[in-house]
């Protein structure tokens, strides 16, 4: 498919009383499909998408109507929301330790780069803290600097081990032995039972 047939099947999946913050709804992305406003209409059915659940199969159609405009980023973030949805997600209120104590003395990439161990409360059949590793993308900022604070989704790369996280609870980041950061669950989705497509 071309990317106005990719953009056109996707607004077909989402329903036609939802709109984005500014009141833009899937009749404005058709008017800017008629108009080849491809990136605009790319940029409101991410928007729309970010309120309500919707099926694998928009972000895919999303991801690759990304490639084919050459947009990076939102081809990276669709994709991201490809994931979210296989192997469910986290939303948490992380701070980074300050550079001084810990091993990090560079900001993170906040577009889903970085896959790093998170204490989730398992220990090892010795007693010792087992970690779990989960991609990291930062909401609304490209970077986060040592001893800053963001909101996260994390999506597991082993769902199972994340079942029993629930809001309000305390998680702690790894990137060695030292603890990197410290996070305040605030959602829990598990993954998607079922991935609708069209």
């Amino acid at each position: 498919m071309n990317v106005t047939e990719l953009l056109e099947s996707a607004s077909l999946l989402v329903p036609q009383e939802v709109a984005t913050e500014n009141d833009f709804s899937v009749e404005d992305i058709w008017d800017y499909l008629v108009h080849d406003e491809w990136q605009i209409a790319l940029n409101l059915l991410e928007e729309l998408g970010g309120g309500i659940p919707l099926p694998l199969a928009f972000w895919e159609q999303l991801a690759e109507a990304a490639t084919q405009l050459g947009l990076e980023r939102s081809r990276a973030w669709c994709h991201w929301r490809c994931s979210e949805i296989m192997n469910g997600m986290i939303r948490a209120d992380l701070t980074l330790r300050p550079a001084h104590e810990t091993r990090r003395t560079t900001p993170i990439s906040g577009h889903g780069v970085l896959r790093p161990m998170w204490d989730i409360g398992h220990l090892s059949p010795t007693g010792h803290t087992s970690v779990s590793i989960a991609g990291l993308w930062v909401e609304d900022m490209p970077l986060l600097h040592p001893g800053g604070r963001a909101t996260v989704r994390l999506v597991p790369l082993t769902p199972a081990h994340w079942t029993h996280v629930q809001p309000g609870q305390l998680i702690t980041m790894h990137e060695d032995r030292t603890v990197a950061g410290t996070a305040v669950v605030l959602e829990a989705r598990p993954p998607s039972r079922t991935t609708p497509t069209i």
